[in-house]
């Protein structure tokens, strides 16, 4: 059994409907930050925009609380600080063909493996009151998603409860870089891990595609996308398998 690093508490469960509903319960009931929830089965796990997340044993289901000092227009950069953390913290094992996909999951080989679902809450002057990140890794098992390639790391994958720690540690690690030198940090260190200037991509966002070609991120962490009307920011949305 992996230890979680020093100021996490770490709560281990070996089912639960969702991760991500007792981490809200815990925030909205005072919770303080640092809590990891870890299940070794969902029952029903969600992805982003309410899709189910089919969670068989083996896999990682993660959720944990944070409440940083920010503002809500801060909750994109903190989602890609998740992702970055995440990345490294899987590259010991998946290797060098992990990749990064606008604005939440991860790919191995071009499929998907991994998912982030973030969650907050605003206190009454409009900044965070606790923001959560929950985490679905393809440790072992690589569920059939319709219409989407999927992986699972390359054997010898590690055990939930590793992966959880390494997930811990590496969150520790970019949210103190980016304490100590600020977002354009972890923009840059998205950026390196995720798509490639000048790559073809399709967007959804508000209900419709858009096609167009990446031009990076701006300083908030929106997508950029040179279409053929001229270049458009992308704050919400999902970049099409």
């Amino acid at each position: 059994m992996s230890t979680p690093p020093a100021g996490w508490r770490l709560l281990v469960h070996d089912q639960l409907p969702s991760t991500a509903d007792v981490v809200r319960q815990r925030a909205e009931a005072g919770e303080g930050e640092r809590l990891a929830v870890l299940a070794f089965r969902q029952t029903a796990g969600r992805g982003t925009h309410g899709r189910a997340w089919e969670s068989p044993p083996g896999n990682l289901y993660l959720s944990v609380l944070l409440r940083p000092d920010a503002t809500a227009r801060e909750v994109p950069q903190w989602s890609l600080l998740a992702a970055v953390a995440l990345h490294d913290a899987l590259v010991p094992w998946a290797g060098a063909g992990l990749t990064l996909k606008w604005p939440n999951d991860l790919l191995l080989g071009g499929a998907k493996c991994a998912g982030i679902l973030a969650e907050a809450s605003l206190d009454a002057a409009g900044r965070l009151d606790w923001l959560a990140f929950g985490f679905g890794v393809n440790l072992a098992h690589a569920p059939e998603v319709p219409g989407r390639a999927t992986a699972a790391l390359p054997p010898p994958a590690p055990g939930p409860e590793e992966a959880a720690a390494a997930v811990m540690a590496s969150l520790d690690r970019w949210r103190a870089l980016r304490d100590a030198e600020g977002f354009e940090l972890i923009r840059a260190a998205w950026l390196s891990r995720g798509h490639q200037q000048g790559a073809a991509l399709t967007v959804t966002t508000g209900g419709a595609p858009l096609a167009g070609l990446f031009e990076g991120l701006d300083e908030t962490g929106a997508l950029r996308l040179r279409t053929e009307a001229g270049l458009r920011t992308v704050i919400t949305g999902q970049v099409d398998a």
